[in-house]
């Protein structure tokens, strides 16, 4: 007999997504939609689902930081600390689209880490990080960080 607690199966998994709190909806749906291919699924004044036609598993939903939805004493908007990675098949092209051609804001330039990636990230509403992302053949050391291969 132990005193652990039972570890219970978890629930079947039927979606998980990121909900952001904004302080504009709109604002926020016009910069997914307009720079990161998403479209409305759902759309009110207060909260807008985005879903990617061409990956309906990735999802992503805005919602006003003030609705009644959020409990009391939570209802803050978004103020930075959050980064979105989007892993794409040519990240160079992305940063000349989005960069070069759409004019947003450059976070961190467009680089090679050694551990896999070759990324940029610009800046997205309510201080939101978005980090486009191509991942590339790590170094050796870390190669051996990795756990599948």
């Amino acid at each position: 007999m132990t005193n652990e607690p039972a570890i219970l199966p978890t629930a079947v998994l039927g979606g998980f997504y990121p909900v952001l709190a904004t302080r504009d909806v709109a604002a926020s749906r016009d910069f997914y939609t307009r720079h990161l291919g998403f479209e409305a699924t759902f759309e009110a004044d207060w909260y807008v689902s985005l879903r990617r036609p061409d990956a309906p598993q990735y999802e992503l939903a805005l919602l006003d930081h003030t609705h009644p939805t959020v409990p009391e004493g939570h209802r803050a908007a978004l103020r930075g600390g959050l980064l979105l990675n989007f892993e794409v098949d040519d990240v160079d092209a992305e940063h000349r689209r989005l960069v070069a051609g759409a004019g947003l804001t450059e976070v961190l330039p467009l680089r090679t880490e050694e551990f896999g990636q070759r990324h940029f990230i610009v800046a997205a509403p309510d201080g939101v990080l978005i980090d486009v992302i191509t991942v590339v053949p790590p170094t050796e050391e870390y190669a051996a960080h990795y756990t599948h291969p």
